[in-house]
C-alpha cells in the first residue's frame, strides 16, 4: 500500500512512544503517559480488529483473591509479600473504577464466592479466616473481608459443594464496555490507535509491521502479555489459554456474583440472566500453553459437565456459544515491568489478573518511560 505525505507524517513519522498491544495495559500506559506529558505523540498498534489477547475475552471478574488462593500464596510467600500482592490488585481496581467510572464499567459489588468441596478444606479456611481478615483489613477497610456464606447454598442450588466463603471486596464488570471506554478516552487525548497491524520486528529507533511503512519512534513499549515472547523471546512469560462458554438467558437464575471452584481453575458468574463459565486449564497444562485462540472439545465438555452437575443441576439451560483468550503466566505472580534496552520497555505477565492490576501496571510503566525521555 502507498501512503501519502500527509498519512506518512501524521501516523508513522517521529513518534515519541509506540505501544504494541491495545488491551487494558497498553491503553492504560498510553493514557497515563498523556497525563504525564500531554504533548507526546503516541501510537498504539493492535494486531486484532479489537483487542485480541485477554482484555475482552475474560470473565469480567473484579477480584483480588479467593480464600484458598491467598492461603496457597502464604505457603510460599511472607505475609508482607501477600499483603503487597493483594494491595496492588485492590489499588489497580480502584484506579480503573475512577478512570472509567462504575456506571460505564457496569460495576456490580456482588462479592466473590469460593465453592468449597469438602470438610477438611472448609476447616482450613475457617481456621485461617481471622488471620486473613486481619491481613487484608488495611487494604479493604473491612473488618471481615472473608465470611462463611454457606447459608446461601440452598438459595444458589449448587450441588457437590460443602460450603461457601465470600470475599466482600470483590465484584464484576463488563470488560467490553471497559475497553470501549478506554479506547474513547485514548482517542480524546489524541492517542493514535491502529488496528489489524502485526509488528514483525523492531530495532532501537524503528518499528516494522506487515501493513505500514517503518515507524520511527523514540520509545517502544511491548504490552502484549501472553504473546510477549513472540517479540521478546527471553522473557519469563508463557501464554496460557483460557476457555469460556456462556448460556442462553435463564429465567429466574438462582444466583448473582462471581464464583471460583477447584482452587480457582474454574470460575463463573451471572451476566444478563446468563451464566458465563470458564476454566479447565488444569486438565491439559501443556496443550493450553498456546497462543492459538480456539476452544477444545475436552475442556468444553468438562465445562458443560460441571455446569450440569454442580452449578445448574436443577435448572434447564442451553449453551449459546464459547470462546478463548490468552493470558500471560510466569514463575511468579508479579508482572514484568522493565526496561529492555535504551529505548525498549515491556509491561507483561498479568497472571490472569489484568482487570485488577492492568491500570496500575500502566501507570507504573508510564512513569518509568516518562523518566527516560
Amino acid at each position: 500500500m502507498q501512503f501519502s505525505y500527509w498519512e506518512q507524517s501524521t501516523y508513522f513519522d517521529h513518534a515519541d512512544i509506540t505501544i504494541i498491544g491495545s488491551g487494558i495495559v497498553g491503553l492504560s500506559t498510553a493514557i497515563s503517559l498523556k497525563e504525564l506529558q500531554p504533548n507526546l505523540k503516541i501510537i498504539v498498534l493492535e494486531r486484532g480488529l479489537i483487542p485480541t489477547g485477554a482484555s475482552t475475552k475474560n470473565a469480567g471478574f473484579a477480584c483480588i483473591g479467593s480464600i484458598t488462593e491467598i492461603l496457597d500464596d502464604l505457603n510460599v510467600l511472607s505475609e508482607q509479600e501477600v499483603q503487597e500482592l493483594v494491595n496492588r490488585r485492590y489499588l489497580g481496581l480502584q484506579k480503573l473504577r475512577r478512570r472509567v467510572t462504575d456506571q460505564v464499567l457496569d460495576y456490580q459489588p456482588l462479592g466473590g464466592y469460593e465453592l468449597i468441596a469438602d470438610q477438611p478444606t472448609h476447616e482450613i479456611c475457617e481456621q485461617n479466616r481471622d488471620r486473613l481478615n486481619t491481613l487484608l483489613a488495611p487494604i479493604t477497610n473491612l473488618a471481615e473481608t472473608f465470611t462463611d456464606a454457606s447459608n446461601k447454598l440452598p438459595q444458589f442450588c449448587f450441588q457437590k459443594t460443602h460450603s461457601l466463603f465470600l470475599n466482600h471486596a470483590e465484584g464484576q464488570i463488563n470488560t467490553g464496555q471497559m475497553m470501549q471506554a478506554l479506547i474513547q478516552l485514548a482517542n480524546s487525548k489524541g492517542i493514535i490507535i491502529l488496528n489489524q497491524i502485526t509488528v514483525t520486528h523492531f530495532d532501537e529507533a524503528t518499528v516494522h509491521t506487515d501493513q505500514t511503512p517503518p515507524i520511527s519512534t523514540k520509545r517502544l513499549i511491548v504490552c502484549t502479555n501472553g504473546f510477549a515472547r513472540q517479540l521478546l523471546p527471553d522473557l519469563d512469560v508463557n501464554p496460557a489459554r483460557a476457555q469460556v462458554l456462556i448460556t442462553k438467558p435463564i429465567p429466574n437464575l438462582p444466583f448473582q456474583g462471581t464464583f471460583h471452584l477447584d482452587r480457582g481453575y474454574y470460575y463463573f458468574r451471572n451476566i444478563h440472566n446468563r451464566v458465563l463459565f470458564g476454566g479447565g486449564r488444569n486438565l491439559d497444562f501443556e496443550g493450553e500453553t498456546t497462543t492459538e485462540i480456539q476452544v477444545t472439545k475436552m475442556i468444553q465438555d468438562q465445562l458443560k459437565s460441571l455446569l450440569k452437575t454442580t452449578i445448574l443441576p436443577n435448572t434447564p439451560h442451553e449453551i449459546d456459544y464459547a470462546w478463548a483468550g490468552i493470558m500471560g503466566m510466569g514463575a511468579t505472580k508479579k508482572p514484568i515491568i522493565k526496561q529492555i534496552n535504551s529505548s525498549t520497555f515491556c509491561a507483561v505477565r498479568m497472571g490472569g489478573m489484568g482487570v485488577a492490576i492492568g491500570t496500575l501496571v500502566g501507570e507504573e510503566t508510564a512513569q518509568m518511560v516518562s523518566q527516560s525521555l
